[in-house]
């Protein structure tokens, strides 16, 4: 039978030793559940006789690892105001380790208040819509409608731990309650690059709900696609266990995930070092790519979560994801259309590189490495032997091989231009001189895009004679606002680098505005 023409819930289904339908039960009583043996297997009718490890999720799991010491993540992570958590910070400083962020000022992020509760979550998505929910004690997935959910959440005689992470609400009513911060917007390639006239659907993967009651657990793995991913605990505490994805750590992430007794294997025990990151009411955690992590919902808790890739990381993120394929992730675990996104991506950053060249600016490094993981990755995509494997996510608008010869070209000639620079600096003793980047609103155009990495180019110091002879003249016409030399820095607040940015419209070398 369908669990639901029954009315018996799926993870309920694998309780029963032997089903009565309701006639039966009539005569016979309700159906007979199996029986508990033991309390650290997966497999709970095991009998419990010690010859058998303790797998993840079971309560005996969790207890121990209650009872277990851990390095503190304050280790690692960096602490900062949400003002302080700009593009321009983490393009000069890069996104390599997680960002705590205690309070939501300045964050942009919009949510609830925290006495938003289940039911409300109930009252905004639609008790019908059915949602994937782990059985905690035996790591396995099923669906259940969001009203049985809820009705469990508020019951306080739970038999069983059951957890909801994959609750992407941007379809409902509830998506007007909550923006994502700035700073996941600003990066994201879905935002940016995603076209509107898409043959595929947009991938909606920046908001989501976490309800779990306590003692929830969900083992070590890195986000799909090698996402970064940002959570803020509305109520409740959840603890991240955080491992950096070191090239030995990620091999050895590999061989466990891999392997037949993955669920016996606690991986924290297999690295130098996993960090302890306790999240409380009111923080937002930003977990950069490839890390691995697992998390324990210490107390009953609601979290709000997104997962966004970006051009920090390009490298990690296409690293992550041909793991997940030697791995067999499933697709449904996986970022949707992540090869799509990449050929999009690919078309956009040839046209900024192009228009970084033509006007003499050198692209950011970070962007540079970013295009070769790109590039290598797409020529393998198009090998003769797999191209038949990756030929449905090519957008029907690019033509890969002039796509890959071009970005091919242009990388030659940045880095043909950053040897020459180091050649004259070495001769001169000249350092170029760089701009830090403004803030700007999400770019869906390449001229806009240019602009914004622009910034951070770096430009021969000649052509910057123009730029201080103007900003010297100006500044004396603007009544002493501009009068003082001004640095930007990361750690001066937003408003005062806005305040002083002095923002300058060039065509063919002359200031017209």
């Amino acid at each position: 039978y369908y669990s639901s023409c029954v009315g018996v819930e799926e993870h309920h289904a694998v309780d029963i030793d032997l089903y009565h339908c309701p006639n039966c039960a009539i005569l016979h009583g309700p159906s007979l559940m199996k029986k508990r043996r033991n309390w650290h297997r997966h497999d709970y009718t095991e009998p419990d006789d010690g010859s058998k490890p303790v797998q993840a999720g079971t309560r005996t799991f969790v207890k121990q690892l209650r009872a277990r010491s851990f390095p503190s993540a304050d280790e690692v992570i960096l602490k900062m105001h949400g003002s302080q958590l700009t593009q321009r910070y983490l393009e000069k400083h890069g996104f390599d380790v997680p960002i705590m962020v205690p309070k939501l000022d300045g964050l942009g992020l919009r949510l609830p208040p925290p006495t938003f509760s289940v039911l409300d979550v109930e009252r905004y998505v639609g008790g019908d819509k059915v949602i994937d929910v782990i059985d905690v004690a035996r790591q396995a997935d099923s669906k259940m409608k969001l009203h049985n959910y809820i009705k469990y959440f508020t019951n306080p005689d739970r038999p069983k731990v059951l957890n909801v992470i994959s609750l992407e609400f941007s379809d409902t009513k509830m998506s007007e309650l909550v923006e994502v911060p700035d700073i996941a917007r600003k990066l994201s390639w879905v935002e940016n690059y995603w076209p509107d006239d898409s043959v595929f659907p947009k991938p909606f993967v920046q908001k989501y709900c976490l309800m779990g009651v306590q003692d929830s657990y969900t083992d070590f793995h890195i986000d799909f696609g090698g996402t970064s991913v940002w959570y803020h605990v509305l109520w409740g505490e959840k603890i991240f266990y955080l491992i950096k994805p070191t090239d030995e750590n990620l091999a050895l992430y590999e061989s466990w995930s891999s392997s037949v007794t993955q669920s016996e294997v606690y991986f924290g025990d297999k690295v130098d070092k996993c960090y302890k990151c306790v999240v409380k009411q009111g923080h937002t955690l930003f977990v950069p790519t490839g890390w691995i992590h697992a998390v324990l919902t210490s107390q009953d808790c609601m979290a709000f979560g997104g997962n966004f890739l970006h051009n920090l990381n390009i490298g990690m993120q296409l690293r992550c994801y041909e793991m997940e394929k030697r791995l067999k992730t499933p697709d449904l675990f996986k970022f949707p259309f992540f090869e799509a996104i990449c050929w999009f991506v690919a078309k956009n950053l040839l046209e900024t590189l192009k228009e970084l060249r033509e006007d003499g600016f050198q692209p950011p490094s970070y962007l540079v490495q970013g295009v070769k993981a790109l590039l290598t990755a797409l020529k393998l995509w198009m090998k003769k032997e797999l191209v038949t494997e990756h030929a449905f996510e090519i957008p029907d608008n690019i033509r890969p091989g002039h796509l890959i010869k071009e970005l091919s070209k242009v990388i030659r000639s940045v880095e043909e231009e950053n040897s020459k620079l180091v050649k004259t600096q070495g001769i001169l003793g000249v350092s170029p001189t760089s701009r830090s980047s403004h803030e700007t609103a999400s770019p869906h155009h390449s001229r806009r895009r240019v602009r914004k990495l622009r910034d951070h180019a770096t430009k021969t110091p000649s052509n910057l004679a123009i730029l201080e002879l103007h900003t010297d003249i100006t500044s004396s016409k603007m009544n002493g606002r501009f009068n003082k030399p001004f640095q930007p820095s990361s750690t001066v607040p937003e408003w005062r680098t806005k305040d002083n940015d002095l923002r300058l419209l060039l065509s063919n070398g002359r200031i017209i505005r």
